[in-house]
């Protein structure tokens, strides 16, 4: 059993029921539904769809809908267009048919924003151009510093200018609501510049009463620089390097993202590495050893999950590449060390019961190397401290809380099952392990580590932990 999750994202390649069941039998831990793509009516669609496959399997996934952000695109441009370096190109932010020296910029205040000499990337840094006039009305002139096919609708990227668009736009506000109403399970919110976009947010998900986690996307210098605070109000954290790899120096990346793995895990939140981890099977059947590499790496810096973009949405061979990662992330976590931190619960914490329970559970099943630690939980929050150790054992949670089991799916190494007895805690303990026997999760003479609150009707928080030898 794979410890570390896979994120697929979902599109043209992987929209069928059965290619969608396919992957979830390969190890897909969670659906990303990109709202970037297709309207919001499709992307409700697709997500019903996951729901009732889910259903039908009686397997647990967690939808992640990420919303756009004030992603900026020019418009359409003609066939053939080429940029070569020293060309000069408009940008204007009244709709016309692109060329090569003058396209359509979908931000009407781009020309207010950007300042002379500042860096305008296109198409993920494909072509790269330097500001050389602004009327701070309507258009911008740009000269080229590195050229190339220049193609339509592509992505623009700012990363010396600071971007006075909301972090969460009309469209956002709206697909939010949609995707609210569907039930999924997280919101991905893209281009997030501080904490306050992270509680602009929250706001909107509690006005609707929704339990669904915010994952909060970093791909811009802003956030690299206020990353603390930022953990501090997220659920969790997604390290999105195609934009960040834009924005920030490309050296930098690799560095920005152990740092961020280790900041999420010691503050127990699930944290995502994504973008181009298998990039060359959107054709092929096999990874490029580069690829299987990177995969590695973030399997043993101890991250949540690792997710896959172009190469499940529009690729050739979706259910394969999930099963070619899978094989990779089993691989790694075979060698990869225990992670139990320094991080200690503190008396002012204000659960401190329960955290310093989880904290000894983790360290009490390496020691005495149990099998599994098996918990009890109504929020899922003592899944998610005792996920953050990374202990060896396996994490086995119960709950009669049915939203949560899909929620749980994006933290490392928890597996979620739906039960409803709580009649003693002495009498659940029993059941639990037999459930766990029935499905060969453990076995006569296995060592397990117990939790659970007491007295176990109240449905309180942790405050019970017991060593168990399983018998027959």
């Amino acid at each position: 059993m794979k410890r570390t999750k896979i994120v697929a994202t979902l599109g043209p390649s992987s929209i069928k029921s059965r290619v969608l069941e396919q992957m979830l039998y390969q190890g897909v831990n969670v659906f990303r539904v990109n709202f970037s793509h297709g309207s919001a009516e499709e992307n409700r669609k697709t997500i019903l769809k996951i729901q009732a496959i889910l259903k039908k399997t009686k397997r647990h996934a967690a939808i992640l809908a990420d919303l756009q952000g004030p992603k900026l695109r020019i418009g359409t441009v003609e066939e053939g267009a080429f940029l070569d370096p020293g060309d000069l190109m408009t940008f204007t932010n009244k709709p016309c048919s692109g060329t090569k020296e003058k396209v359509f910029m979908t931000y009407d205040s781009f020309p207010k924003d950007v300042k002379v000499g500042e860096m305008i990337l296109l198409d993920d840094g494909k072509l790269l151009m330097r500001v050389v006039s602004t009327n701070s009305k309507n258009e911008v002139i740009a000269e080229t510093i590195q050229g190339g096919p220049l193609k339509s609708n592509k992505g623009v990227n700012l990363p010396n200018t600071r971007v006075s668009l909301p972090c969460l736009t009309d469209k956002d506000i709206y697909d939010l609501n949609i995707a609210l109403d569907a039930g999924v399970d997280w919101v991905g919110l893209s281009f997030v510049r501080g904490k306050q976009d992270i509680k602009n947010l929250r706001k909107i998900i509690n006005e609707k009463k929704s339990g669904a986690g915010i994952v909060a996307k970093i791909e811009k210098p802003e956030a690299v620089s206020d990353i603390d605070a930022i953990l501090d109000e997220t659920d969790a954290v997604m390290v999105a390097r195609g934009d960040l790899g834009v924005e920030v120096p490309m050296e930098s990346v690799p560095l920005i993202q152990k740092m961020i793995i280790s900041k999420a895990i010691s503050r127990a939140k699930p944290v995502i590495v994504a973008t181009q981890m298998m990039e060359s099977m959107i054709n092929s059947l096999t990874p490029s050893r580069a690829e299987v590499n990177d995969v590695s790496c973030a399997v043993i810096d101890g991250a949540d999950a690792v997710m896959l973009s172009a190469e499940t949405s529009v690729g050739q061979y979706p259910v394969e590449v999930v099963e070619a990662m899978s094989k990779i992330v089993k691989a790694s976590e075979l060698s990869s060390v225990t992670r139990i931190k320094g991080r200690k619960p503190q008396p002012e914490d204000k659960r401190f019961v329960s955290n310093a329970l989880c904290y000894q559970a983790a360290k009490t099943a390496n020691l005495v190397e149990a099998r599994s630690i098996c918990a009890l939980t109504f929020s899922g929050y003592s899944a998610k401290l005792i996920s953050s150790f990374r202990p060896k054992s396996n994490v086995y949670v119960f709950t009669s809380n049915r939203s949560i089991l899909n929620k749980l799916c994006l933290f490392w190494g928890v597996t979620g099952f739906y039960y409803n007895s709580m009649e003693s805690t002495d009498q659940t303990f029993v059941e639990i392990s037999k459930m766990l026997k029935s499905l060969s999760l453990i076995e006569d003479g296995d060592t397990i580590i117990q939790l659970a609150s007491m007295p176990i009707k109240k449905r309180g928080m942790t405050n019970t932990m017991r060593i168990k030898q399983i018998s027959a």
